[in-house]
């Protein structure tokens, strides 16, 4: 467990001292899109010092959020548990509510290909998708975003996912879309896909320009009530 203690007896006080202290949420963040290794944790959160993602690594497997797991009969990788996987709609509720005050980037902030991939998962409407097959690229980060039926899968292109990564899907996706960090507009409603497109926000590369249409019906947040 974190070595800060709250001196409370309350459930949002244990779930603080187990998640809350620096980097923490954000390796449980890199840990839903899939299990990785050391390496690749500290490549997917290029700023954290090797002693604190040690020291957080440990603390996480202590309070059984975290596990480590042999690798195809050949080293460890870092997975979440079952208590630790249960965070996943409450990491996806932090990232909508923080969805809206991001505003830019700050200068040096990075996108990484885990994060796209679980801020992606954070927009998901199920409930209004249409079928989608597209390669998303923004900066040096590429997925294949791929939506069949209402489900959602995202692999990544660029840079080139670990072994432990989902498999990538056969086939050519129907079209190649480039972004930057204003595709939060688009996500967010601000502008239809004709002004992001004439912004220079999005450009559809291959394939049919509708098909942002498609991808703004499925993948949306709603504004918060003030």
């Amino acid at each position: 467990m974190a070595a800060r203690s709250y001196g409370q007896y309350c459930g949002v006080t244990t779930a603080v001292e187990l998640i809350g202290e620096r980097w923490a949420l954000l390796i449980v963040r890199d840990l839903l899109v899939g299990p990785r290794r050391y390496t690749d944790l500290k490549q997917g959160l290029p700023r954290i010092p090797t002693n604190i993602l040690s020291t957080r690594l440990k603390e996480l497997q202590e309070g059984g959020v975290v596990r480590r797991a042999p690798l195809h009969g050949s080293g460890l990788v870092y997975e979440l548990t079952p208590y630790g996987r249960a965070l996943e709609p409450i990491v996806l509720a932090l990232g909508r509510w923080g969805f809206q005050t991001m505003g830019v980037p700050g200068e040096g902030d990075v996108v990484t290909a885990d994060s796209l991939t679980m801020a992606l998962r954070t927009a998901f409407r199920p409930e209004r998708s249409s079928d989608l097959d597209i390669a998303l690229h923004l900066g040096d980060v590429a997925l294949r975003v791929i939506v069949d039926a209402g489900v959602l899968q995202v692999a990544q292109l660029a840079p080139a996912a670990p072994p432990v990564g989902g498999a990538l899907p056969p086939g050519e996706p129907e079209a190649v879309v480039v972004a930057g960090p204003g595709i939060r507009r688009l996500i967010a409603g601000d502008v239809s896909p004709e002004q992001a497109v004439a912004q220079d926000l999005v450009a559809v590369v291959r394939g049919d320009q509708r098909i942002l249409d498609a991808f703004t019906k499925t993948f949306h947040i709603d504004p918060l009530a003030a």
